[in-house]
């Protein structure tokens, strides 16, 4: 598989996503969450936006590194890099926490994940599940599918030093949960993520001499 083109298309994808402001139906309101009909699978691509007191550059380091990532988002049971392609390009896998009281059990996910910077100081971190033959779906986690997913993070236009993040996720649940239910938890769920990156970046060093490139990783994924 040709993971470095798949890269570039979800990048690609994720800008059409941040450029498009049609048709989407706000949720949520404390930080923004929005929602419209997704065109890969049969449920919502929802868009969630935060502003952070940190720039770009921390920002988007701090979530496109795997170190420590189970330690602030608490969605998560585990998050591990099990291919480095290269600096800017991985592939992980993600086992997430139970929700909504266990009516959604754990999902585990295999995500090929990906760093661009691009102009105005914006950077790109998308995340979208592949096949990986070393990480095979097994009996003790339903498998996941995230859909072109992605972080864009850029200055705040009126305070360079703060930043807006803007988040895509449309992701596939999979297993026998009803719709209503993943309707019903998955704006609170992104609004808990806002929150808790919020916490977790205010231990974060700030890259220092790499510009804009990282040498960790991250995903965009979450899991519901």
């Amino acid at each position: 598989m040709d993971y470095k083109a798949l890269t570039q298309q979800t990048v690609q994808e994720i800008l059409g996503y941040n450029q498009d402001k049609s048709g989407w139906k706000v949720v949520k309101i404390s930080i923004t969450v929005s929602k419209k009909p997704s065109k890969k699978f049969q449920g919502n691509l929802y868009r969630v936006e935060g502003i952070f007191p940190e720039s770009a550059s921390k920002l988007s380091d701090f979530l496109y590194k795997t170190e420590n990532r189970v330690t602030w988002d608490k969605s998560l049971k585990a998050y591990n890099m099990v291919h480095k392609i290269d600096s800017d390009t991985f592939i992980c896998h993600t086992i997430t926490q139970s929700f909504a009281m266990g009516s959604i059990s754990p999902r585990d996910f295999v995500d090929l994940v990906s760093f661009k910077h691009c102009e105005g100081n914006m950077d790109i971190i998308t995340s979208g599940s592949v096949d990986f033959p070393a990480y095979p779906p097994s009996s003790n986690y339903i498998r996941g599918y995230n859909h072109a997913c992605g972080y864009v993070c850029s200055p705040l236009q009126e305070n360079p030093a703060h930043s807006r993040l803007v988040m895509f996720v449309q992701t596939e649940m999979r297993g026998k949960l009803s719709p209503s239910i993943i309707e019903a938890t998955m704006p609170s769920n992104l609004v808990n993520f806002i929150l808790n990156a919020k916490e977790g970046i205010k231990t974060h060093k700030a890259p220092s001499g790499r510009g804009c490139h990282r040498n960790g990783h991250s995903s965009f994924l979450r899991k519901k």
